[in-house]
Parts: C-alpha cells; structure tokens; sequence
C-alpha cells in the first residue's frame, strides 16, 4: 500500500489564500482574464488585462498560490447573493433558470444568502495541460506540462482544480450554507462523484460555453463523501481558511460564522 499522501504534498507545493485584499482579488481577475478572456475568447479582452463581472461585487475569491516561485497558480470564487438585495442574481439565477428541474431542488425557494454559486475556477496554463486540455480553464486528469516545473511538482498538478474545489466548499462551509450551485459539464460532474463530490443534476443540459448543467451539492454532503485522502486535504484547507478568514475585518453583513470577519475595494 502506497504512503503518497495528496495532502501533504499538496501543502508542500501550494498554499491557499483567501483573497481579503484588492491586491489579491486582482491576482485573481489577472488569472481569469489570461484563461477566459486571452486563452479561451470566452470574455471580451481590455486594456486593464483583468476579467471582472458584476457579480464580483458580492463573492468571496480564492487564490492558490506555488510556494516556491510565490506564483498564483489559480482561483475561484464563491459567489453569494446579499440576503437584502434580490436584484443581484446569482450567474445561474440570470442565465439558466429555464433549464431547471424544481421537482429536484428548487433554488426560488431556498433563503437568500443561505446558498452560493461556485464559479470562474481557472488555473494558469503552465499549470496545466498541453496537448488535449487547449480550449478548457482547469483540468481533473492527469497532465505532463512542458515547463520548468520539477518532476515532483508536476506530480500535484492534476490536483489543484481540486484544491480550488475544496477550497469554495470550505468558504461555503464557513458561511453555514445549506447548498452550492455549480454550473459544470455533465462529464465533469462524473469526476467530481469519484472523488466523493455527489453534486445532483438540478438542470436541464443547455449550451453555456458547451453542454453545461446546473448541479447542487447539499451542506451533508459537502466533504462527508470524500476519499480518505481529499478529506485529508479538505481538513487542511478548511482549517487554513478558517484561520485567514478570523483575521479579516468585514463589515456587520459579513456571512462568516467566524468573529471579525470588507468586501470593500474589489476593483
């Protein structure tokens, strides 16, 4: 039996941040903007270089940080609608409400700001792909970039979409949501239900950049179903969040359960 651990080789090469500043939520829009504005074409391009939407104006972003170049290797955020604003929609709230299957789980009747969207997960080529993985932001299989990287380094690679994943499901955790919405391909859901992420199709197939569907995944299964070894690694990133999150000052709507946690100057 092998005593590769994916945690602790994870921690070893990476480091999750959550992104408390405007210093590092623009790290974050940096990285989008070079996958889904320069690389895929799927957002317009602009002279600022970062990819920014309105839905920025109330998220929580994730960074994921290489320890040993301090590069950002990736990001994600979760977004959450303020509980005292129902004009400001969630993503899937403003594009994909006809393809919901309500009989599932119905989002219209679910309390705002007791549930999030997971979205803009994106990882910087040279962490990535080559050969097939050309027209896709994040990649969960195996990968053999053609970088500097060391062979060691290399060998977490395929794990960091997944630490991103981990990553948003812990902030949700923190917020004590009861459910996430992710809108994702089919396929990538089969993945994710390997690796212990049970998300259930609340959505009709629909073309949103390809075939996507909206998935929900309930609070009880959050991290319950994980494999041994990326319960291990949520445990590590969930504490690790936990501790960041403690020491940001947010304002009296933050929904952190966590004392003295501004979403204020994001841009």
């Amino acid at each position: 039996m092998s005593d590769y651990s994916i945690a602790k080789h994870f921690n070893q090469y990476f480091k999750i941040h959550f992104a408390n500043t405007k210093e590092l939520r623009q790290e974050a829009y940096k990285i989008r903007y070079g996958v889904y504005s320069s690389e895929l074409g799927w957002e317009p391009e602009n002279a600022q270089k970062m990819e920014i939407d309105q839905c920025d104006e109330y998220a929580y972003h994730c960074l994921l940080e290489h320890r040993r170049t301090g590069v950002f290797a990736g990001c994600i955020r979760l977004i959450i609608p303020p509980p005292t604003d129902p004009t400001k929609q969630l993503p899937f709230e403003a594009n994909c409400l006809q393809s919901a299957r309500k009989e599932i789980v119905d989002t219209t009747q679910l309390p705002r700001g007791s549930f999030g969207e997971i979205s803009r997960l994106a990882v910087l080529a040279s962490f990535r792909r080559r050969e097939k993985e050309k027209n896709v932001p994040f990649v969960l299989n195996n990968i053999k970039p053609d970088t500097v990287f060391t062979e060691e380094e290399r060998r977490n690679f395929p794990n960091i979409a997944m630490g991103l994943y981990l990553s948003g499901i812990a902030l949700a955790s923190l917020c004590q949501h009861q459910g996430m919405v992710v809108m994702m391909e089919p396929r990538l859901n089969r993945r994710l239900k390997r690796f212990g992420l049970p998300f259930q199709q609340i959505g009709d197939d629909m073309d949103y950049h390809g075939k996507r569907a909206m998935f929900y995944l309930d609070e009880q299964d959050f991290h319950k179903e994980l494999t041994e070894q990326l319960e291990e690694l949520y445990a590590i990133i969930h504490k690790e969040m936990a501790e960041q999150i403690k020491f940001v000052k947010f304002g009296k709507d933050t929904p952190f359960n966590i004392p003295d946690v501004d979403l204020s100057s994001h841009i």
